[in-house]
């Protein structure tokens, strides 16, 4: 297993839940965490305990970002108007290694962020290698020409793990796609379930 793998699915076990859904977490065979004391014993959490859970699932969801700029992203999200965790949703799901994982062009978000700085992806009709690029509305996500037949972006296509959801629009043939509009907590399709609020609480104490 990859070093790179071997940490993701550490976060797994940390957190307890199969954060992505995928076939191959550990936490399917062993929920407990990871290293000589994972096995013990957990103590009824504090509200603080569940509001850090909230966040680390979050960032780590996200393809572990880091807590500088996680906290941006909040820091904006309260900056909007409307609700500050749709807001946040929002943001993390403008990303463009998030969108090019949600079109189903790499297997997982890790995955996704290296594919976008490699330079593999054009957003309408540029290069950008910035996996935390934000997409607008009716923005066009292409795979590079010379990129499209590579075996990690097929294999990820037609994978039957997850759906492309309502909000973006992909052309796997063509390998291109639109974000069409931004979305509610309720439209993304996340496995386990997210607490936003409870990260805003976390910020916001």
């Amino acid at each position: 297993m990859s070093k790179r793998a071997s940490a993701k699915y550490k976060i797994n076990r940390r957190l307890g839940v199969n954060l992505w859904g995928r076939a191959k977490s550990p936490v399917n065979k062993r929920e407990y965490g990871p290293g000589q004391h994972g096995q013990r014993r957990k103590n009824k959490p504090t509200d603080f305990g569940v509001q850090l859970m909230a966040k680390q699932k979050m960032k780590g969801y996200y393809g572990n970002i880091g807590e500088k700029q996680f906290r941006k992203y909040y820091e904006e999200a309260v900056r909007r108007k409307g609700d500050t965790s749709e807001n946040l949703i929002e943001l993390l799901e403008r990303r463009l290694d998030c969108v090019v994982y949600r079109m189903k062009l790499a297997i997982t978000p890790f995955a996704a962020r290296q594919f976008v700085n490699h330079g593999h992806v054009q957003v309408n009709g540029k290069r950008v290698n910035i996996g935390s690029y934000l997409v607008k509305d009716n923005d066009q996500i292409e795979v590079k020409e010379k990129s499209k037949q590579l075996a990690m972006v097929l294999d990820a296509a037609q994978s039957g793990e997850r759906e492309v959801p309502e909000y973006l629009e992909i052309d796997h043939r063509a390998m291109r796609g639109k974000f069409l509009r931004a979305p509610k907590l309720a439209d993304v399709p996340y496995p386990v379930q997210m607490e936003p609020n409870l990260v805003v609480e976390f910020y916001s104490r």
